[in-house]
């Protein structure tokens, strides 16, 4: 079995302003994503479905062409392989929980 403890958690810069803590079983990765209120947002995509969950703070996302303000304790999808972008609206750093699959490697390896 595998287990872990969040502030053990390895913490892995992503860009400035954002970093993350990642935990993957066989087939999905979690990772908790800090995004500083200075973090400018990164237009992307990827393979994998990503779910997110506001833990703390409210954030603007650009999913596609759709944008949505959500804040703690909401979420959203983003489907695999649409381009996407997140920035926080608050003064202090916002913690997002998203959930990959299938299982990203990449994260996995950080852990």
């Amino acid at each position: 079995m595998k287990r872990a403890r969040y502030e053990e958690m390895r913490i892995t810069p992503a860009r400035a302003g954002v970093s993350r803590r990642t935990f993957s079983g066989e087939g999905a990765t979690l990772s908790w994503v800090t995004i500083e209120p200075e973090a400018i947002p990164d237009r992307h995509s990827h393979e994998y479905e990503q779910i997110v969950f506001v833990e703390s703070g409210r954030v603007e996302f650009e999913v596609g062409a759709e944008r949505i303000v959500i804040a703690a304790r909401e979420m959203l999808v983003v489907p695999p392989n649409v381009e996407h972008a997140v920035r926080s609206l608050d003064e202090d750093p916002v913690v997002l929980l998203c959930v990959f699959s299938p299982k990203r490697e990449a994260y996995a390896a950080e852990e």
